[in-house]
């Protein structure tokens, strides 16, 4: 098992009550995680959490949904570009002649793309800047149709292990923020508490793609979309579900 994970860019653990009480599986994750080895955990059982020691080790982690064996390219898709994310620097891809996958799923992206659940739109700044009295400049978001260079977001943590992240934006290195006061989302030069977020799987999701909430952490609400426009809402919704895309 050692040497599996001393040669792993990434491990996949397949979660499930048997998993946990494995005691093997227990050795192998928990070396992983002392190795600084990107875990990706994937849920098997729809209505079971993990608790104890797995609970602990996947806490904050994005799963993978697997917990139903329909749309099943879709779910093998979802953990391939999962893998690319986190480790397509250090691993050589390829295709088998007769893989599912489309090529894209094996191409990294330069960083996380979010597209709405319901309206299919992206999330991007705009480059417009409007100056704010307390934090200096800050620059509009939009909604695409398509991805484009602001699309994407490089993700930055205090720490390897934190389920606090920081959006940064690909293009224009500016930091992905929510104003609980205005109902107003951002970006700017530098981030402090209104630009950490919490990205979530969600749980209500059952199409076998990467559908996400996220939260930011400061103003206690889900970034959505309604009525045509980008918003925060108290609690979880339809409107506030994203596609890692």
């Amino acid at each position: 098992m050692a040497f599996g994970v001393d040669n792993a860019a990434v491990v996949c653990s397949f979660l499930s009550p048997e998993y946990q009480e494995s005691k093997n599986c227990k050795k192998e994750l928990n070396y992983a995680d002392s190795q600084d080895v990107d875990i990706v955990p994937c849920m098997t059982q729809r209505g079971w959490k993990a608790s104890q020691w797995l609970g602990l080790l996947t806490a904050g982690a994005l799963w993978i949904d697997f917990r139903e064996e329909t749309n099943m390219p879709k779910r093998i898709e979802s953990l391939a570009k999962e893998i690319v994310h986190k480790a397509g620097d250090s691993i050589n891809m390829g295709s088998a002649p007769s893989s599912p996958l489309p090529p894209a799923a094996l191409v990294k992206k330069p960083g996380r793309a979010f597209r709405h659940a319901q309206c299919g739109k992206f999330l991007a700044e705009s480059g417009e800047v409007k100056f704010h009295t307390a934090s200096g400049n800050r620059s509009s978001l939009v909604l695409r149709d398509t991805p484009e260079d602001t699309s994407y977001w490089m993700e930055e943590r205090p720490d390897k292990k934190s389920g606090i992240i920081f959006y940064k934006n690909y293009s224009t290195n500016g930091y992905l923020g929510y104003d609980p006061n205005g109902d107003y989302i951002y970006t700017k030069a530098e981030h402090y508490g209104a630009e950490e977020w919490l990205l979530m799987g969600d749980d209500e999701s059952t199409n076998g793609e990467r559908a996400v909430v996220i939260f930011a952490n400061y103003g206690k609400k889900f970034l959505a979309i309604r009525n045509g426009k980008l918003t925060g809402v108290s609690s979880r919704s339809d409107d506030c579900v994203w596609i890692l895309a």
